[in-house]
């Protein structure tokens, strides 16, 4: 956590220790991920700013009010503007520091217990249509190394509906004989997906004439997808390879990982399957994370009937 002291700086050193103690909390004692505990820092790092802009070096002189008045600059700030969203989960980090300071007795009363973000709206999940997904799998086909790999890859984040993380993040060892695969999503859950015959098809054409090649290219690893070097694909890759497929499909707008995972949820919603069976192939820990996406086909189905029925116009 060092790293997380030298941009802490504006803080006195008592702050500091702190923050660092709860960074260490978050990562060990909760499991949280690694990405997620460099999100919070990064949140930590806007409060520790604008605190220090108050003069406030002093964990133990923030009020309430200057909670309150962190929330409004952030909602505020012309330079670098926030989303509801974002505005939301900083005081979220924020919130969580403050409580932790009160449980490990550092201040005696909790300044942020009260604060409450703006309001969010309600955002629908972008999905694509069934022949869109098509169009984006098919500009995947080859027989080189790299289209299998891509086909491979795709293929699975549509099947599963696996967050990029999970799918990068896949061993050999994860995909199994009967059809499914071994996700391991936030918390370190592990979940069981089935995998359709389209792409078992194209893991399997991936693993016997791709994956060999690609991996004799680097040093020895487990992991499922290989990069021209031989190692893991990255986040980054992955999306950088959904983007490629995404500009040969002639596919608009933006396609991203995440576009593949709520179009899986929705399709799925759509042809009749259960919330809470596409809640446990999504790894929701709640159910109401998932029904926004019946809020799509319901949509989807205003649509349809505005546009046939005789008398709906």
């Amino acid at each position: 956590m060092a790293a997380a002291s030298g941009q802490l700086g504006p803080l006195g050193v008592i702050a500091r220790a702190a923050v660092d103690s709860y960074l260490r909390h978050v990562a060990i004692e909760r499991g949280l991920s690694a990405n997620t505990v460099a999100a919070y820092r990064r949140d930590l790092v806007i409060y520790a700013g604008w605190l220090a802009g108050h003069e406030l070096t002093d964990l133990r002189a923030i009020t309430s009010l200057h909670v309150s008045e962190f929330v409004r600059f952030l909602s505020l700030r012309e330079e670098s503007p926030l989303t509801a969203a974002s505005i939301a989960r900083i005081l979220s980090t924020v919130r969580g520091f403050h409580r932790f300071l009160l449980e490990e007795g550092t201040v005696e009363t909790d300044v942020a217990h009260e604060s409450k973000p703006p309001r969010l709206g309600t955002r629908l999940p972008k999905a694509i249509s069934i022949e869109q997904v098509t169009a984006l799998l098919d500009a995947t086909d080859g027989d080189d190394v790299q289209a299998l790999r891509d086909k491979a890859l795709l293929e699975l984040l549509y099947a599963t509906g696996a967050r990029v993380s999970e799918a990068v993040n896949l061993n050999v060892d994860d995909v199994l004989e009967t059809d499914v695969v071994r996700l391991t999503g936030k918390g370190d859950k592990q979940r069981i997906v089935p995998v359709g015959s389209f792409a078992r098809k194209a893991i399997d054409a991936y693993l016997v004439r791709a994956r060999p090649m690609l991996s004799g290219r680097g040093k020895a690893t487990p992991a499922l997808f290989l990069g021209l070097r031989g190692q893991r694909v990255s986040r980054q890759n992955a999306w950088l390879i959904i983007r490629a497929a995404a500009e040969r499909a002639g596919l608009d707008g933006h396609v991203s990982p995440h576009t593949l995972r709520h179009s899986f949820a929705t399709h799925l919603l759509a042809g009749g399957a259960d919330v809470r069976v596409v809640q446990e192939l999504l790894g929701h820990s709640s159910v109401a994370t998932t029904q926004i996406y019946t809020l799509v086909t319901v949509d989807t189905l205003r649509d349809m009937y505005t546009t046939a029925h005789p008398r709906a116009r």
